[in-house]
């Protein structure tokens, strides 16, 4: 996952030519850890058709406040560099999965 601060933040999403999903999380959170394997797993079967990002909250207060991650997992979807979605909290792979290929119509 590309990791992103509040520098390079603006740049990546709006020049990425795919679909972006930036997960905000925090170094202390359990959760997070939790969701990061499968987000990767995600990643690698997504590769070249969706860009991964991650962003840590304390690295970056102003983008998790920007995009409301007061709470950690925060995933912000970008398309065309527009926010198009904001999920909070854990889920199944496979539930996470099927969001984005919905939403990206991705197959």
């Amino acid at each position: 996952m590309l990791h992103l601060t509040a520098k390079n933040f603006t740049e990546e999403i709006e020049k990425s030519s795919l679909p972006v999903v930036v997960m905000f999380y925090a170094a202390w959170c359990g959760k997070c850890a939790m969701m990061k394997p499968l987000v990767e797993d995600i990643e690698a079967k997504y590769r070249r058709r969706i860009l991964f990002c991650e962003t840590e909250i304390d690295e970056s207060p102003s983008l998790a406040d920007k995009y409301g991650a007061d709470f950690v997992p925060t995933f912000v979807l970008f398309q065309d560099g527009r926010l198009v979605e904001i999920l909070k909290g854990v889920m199944e792979e496979s539930t996470f999965e099927k969001y984005l290929q919905k939403l990206f119509r991705i197959c």
